[in-house]
């Protein structure tokens, strides 16, 4: 199950793939489409999250950041 780390309600835009980056902050990318090339990535909010490794971390369909324990080594 995953958890909830930081409330940012973000509104989501169709086109649009959103993401947690390196830096902790929520940002937005240009899907791929046809000819269009996609990426032009723009921060969207500040979420000031510390990452830690071991978590996948990922903007819910409620615009919030959560995270959930990452699976390794399953058979």
């Amino acid at each position: 199950m995953a958890e909830k780390m930081n409330k940012c309600s973000v509104k989501k835009e169709k086109g649009y793939l959103y993401y947690v980056g390196k830096d902790g902050n929520v940002w937005a990318s240009q899907m791929a489409r046809g000819s269009n090339k996609g990426g032009n990535a723009k921060k969207v909010a500040d979420a000031g999250i510390t990452r830690e490794p071991g978590w996948l971390y990922f903007v819910g369909k409620d615009g919030d950041v959560h995270r959930a324990k990452m699976a390794r080594g399953r058979k």
